[in-house]
């Protein structure tokens, strides 16, 4: 083959070439609508480097095999170029039905089919020649009925794209303006140069500007897509967000900047004044969000819950993710959902609470139930065959004295143990009041000191009590008298011989007395302590064989704390235990609570 080049063929030779090679990248590179571009950039190389080889060959022969080669990019540009802007604009399901698609490839097909055998039936060309008048030889053409249906259905596909965009870009916001610009000018090149080829504008007869309109326009387009980002920042799912407007949407590119919002959204951010939004990578908008990042930097969907700490407060939301990687515009997107549940969790964490408090009141019930039934009946049930057996002359007075101590202890434990048992169930009844006034703090510690007395000279123990006189506290002094004679009764109980007991009183700077009852009896394990006021603990017998029933702990606790106060103990097994109770001075107390 010989070719007579001239500036015309050369430029789009190059240009073709250097278009052929962008198709290529851009193709593998973009997903989406980015591929149909790549492929539209394909199909105008072929159109181009087709025409520039005709247009340098000196016979019509030759000629008129790259026109056969043009074909095969010139029904495959209108095609890509009306699927690209169908996708762009959301448009996509028109071409998914397969009949749309099989109509628009259908008539690429048989519209290169009839060029490839025109001298056969010449319904595309009546007629080809070379004219030869102009300053280089070129193909003139006599059109048929197929080139101007042809020509009616390109230039159809163009219109129809050109409108989408139009209607698309005129809806979105003003920060996509100049690529919206880009774009729609880009799509009125091949529009010109085609009125001026009909209008008979031509710088050369016979020469078809068209495939350099279209070189210009997938230049610019090009443009647009690196340099403006065009489908890095483009609002791709505008109407998904629009219909869920009650809950915060953001839509994010691959790389977490943001390209679309709604109103609700700008609520979690720390600084919700911000204006420039679009674009901004998500981790400068919430930050300190960690796990929302690993999920975005993994690309997962799923539930997460965040805490966002705003100016207007702190919010618990919840962030639905969604990791999109065939969308209509690139080749991932995510778009994330933020519900608020602040609200929600609040009721939660209440009802959580309530549920636990319930379930150990419950059980609280059931353990004592379990002690009336067994603990509480047996020491009744042993005294009254006691009697039985003195009102039958079973036994001598002798021998009923020998019963007599066991007898005591018993009836000493059941009183404990209702006195235990009422006090806190009628401190349970709705509308209890509890009853705050001052009273002399020593004063209440002798009196239980002296009501122990018996029972420590018994096994060998030595009370002392320190607190000093004018020790004045602000608390109910029922509940507070039923405090201290079962921590006191709890030291007697798991001291040996020859232990001490040590009662101090010293004041606090939070305006409370913390009064402590030391002993260096057998002391607590740690598994012991972690559930000492629970209800949860098994009371285990003293050092005398006393019973107990792991009840009186935890009527001491919630009295104290019903007074304002605190309950703390400390122990180590084999040194002894210090019971902590802080009771406040005067009413400033209640007033911190």
């Amino acid at each position: 083959m010989e070719f007579s080049f001239n500036v015309y063929s050369t430029i789009l030779i190059i240009c073709g070439s250097v278009t052929l090679f962008f198709s290529y990248y851009v193709y593998k590179k973009e997903g989406g609508a980015v591929r149909f571009f790549g492929i539209m950039m394909l199909a105008n190389a072929i159109w181009a480097l087709g025409y520039g080889f005709e247009l340098a060959s000196p016979t019509l022969e030759q000629a008129t095999i790259y026109i056969n080669i043009q074909y095969l990019g010139i029904t495959a540009l209108p095609l890509n170029w009306f699927l690209f802007c169908l996708h762009l604009s959301g448009k996509e399901a028109w071409y998914k039905r397969k009949r749309n698609l099989i109509f628009l490839i259908s008539v690429s097909v048989i519209t290169t089919l009839l060029v490839w055998t025109n001298d056969y039936h010449h319904l595309h060309y009546e007629r080809l020649y070379m004219d030869t008048s102009g300053d280089f030889p070129m193909v003139a053409i006599e059109p048929a009925i197929a080139y101007r249906l042809f020509t009616v259905y390109f230039y159809a596909l163009l219109a129809i794209g050109s409108y989408l965009l139009i209607i698309k870009f005129r809806q979105a916001d003003p920060i996509y303006r100049r690529q919206n610009y880009m774009i729609i000018i880009s799509a009125m090149i091949p529009w010109a140069a085609n009125i001026s080829y009909l209008t008979g504008l031509r710088p050369v007869p016979n020469l078809d500007l068209t495939p350099f309109a279209f070189i210009a326009t997938v230049f610019m387009i090009s443009l647009a897509i690196y340099r403006f980002k065009l489908f890095d920042i483009l609002p791709v799912a505008r109407e998904k967000v629009l219909d869920l407007m009650q809950d915060g949407f953001v839509v994010l590119d691959h790389r977490n900047r943001v390209i679309d919002y709604n109103r609700s959204f700008k609520t979690y951010l720390t600084d919700y004044h911000n204006s420039k939004i679009i674009g901004t990578p998500i981790s400068a908008l919430m930050p300190d969000q960690t796990l929302l990042f690993d999920y975005l930097n993994r690309k997962e969907s799923g539930k997460i819950e965040l805490n966002v700490q705003t100016p207007n407060g702190l919010y618990a939301i919840e962030a639905d993710i969604r990791y999109l990687n065939e969308n209509q515009l690139s080749s991932e997107a995510t778009i994330i959902k933020l519900q608020d549940l602040t609200s929600l969790r609040e009721e939660s964490l209440r009802s959580r609470l309530q549920a636990e408090e319930l379930q150990r009141l419950n059980q609280l019930k059931d353990r004592i139930f379990s002690i009336i039934a067994h603990d509480l009946r047996g020491p009744l049930v042993n005294l009254s065959e006691v009697l039985k057996m003195i009102s039958n002359n079973l036994i001598s007075m002798e021998e009923f004295k020998t019963l007599v101590p066991a007898l005591s202890k018993d009836i000493l434990y059941t009183t404990d143990l209702l006195e235990n048992i009422l006090h806190w169930s009628r401190s349970q009844l709705k509308g209890y009041g509890i009853n705050h006034e001052f009273f002399d703090l020593k004063s209440l510690v002798v009196n239980e000191v002296n009501y122990h007395l018996p029972s420590a000279k018994s096994k060998n123990i030595e009370i002392i009590q320190d607190v000093f006189p004018g020790a004045t506290v602000y608390a109910d002094i029922i509940m507070m008298e039923i405090v201290v004679r079962n921590i006191l009764n709890n030291a007697i109980k798991f001291c040996q011989s020859g232990c001490r007991i040590q009662i101090t009183a010293v004041y606090t700077k939070e305006a409370f007395i913390r009064l402590s009852i030391a002993d260096n009896g057998l002391g607590m394990p740690k598994e012991v302590l972690e559930k000492l006021f629970t209800g949860e603990n098994q009371s285990t017998r003293g050092t005398a064989n006393e019973k107990g029933t792991g009840l009186g702990l935890v009527v001491c606790k919630d009295f104290v704390e019903r007074n304002n106060g605190m309950l703390t103990v400390e122990s180590e097994q084999g040194v002894g235990s210090t019971f902590n109770i802080y009771l406040p001075v005067d009413d400033r107390a209640i007033e911190l609570e």
